[in-house]
């Protein structure tokens, strides 16, 4: 699985959100990928579905408050990532 990375729209951004948009990449993009660590190394077996919630409330808990609160991920790209470490995980057949 390749390292995931957070690209924020900037027709979505506010002026000092676009100021800010590089070192927010790279914090949102920082969380995402500490998370997906700790995500892929707890993995149990969970559905996909939970895969997910968890990777954002880990993802969400490595932000600043202020930061995790106005975080709206594309929850497809969010899933996408669960897909991957479920797949990576599962069973292979012999």
């Amino acid at each position: 699985m390749s390292e995931p990375h957070v690209t924020l729209d900037p027709r979505g951004l506010d002026p000092v959100q676009r100021k800010l948009q590089g070192p927010l990449q790279d914090q949102l993009t920082s969380a995402l990928q500490a998370a997906t660590e700790r995500v892929s190394a707890g993995y149990a077996g969970e559905p996909v579905e939970e895969v997910c919630r968890r990777l954002l409330d880990e993802t969400r808990s490595g932000l600043h408050p202020d930061i995790a609160a106005g975080f709206t991920p594309d929850m497809d790209e969010f899933c996408r990532v669960a897909v991957a470490i479920v797949r990576r995980d599962a069973p292979q057949p012999n």
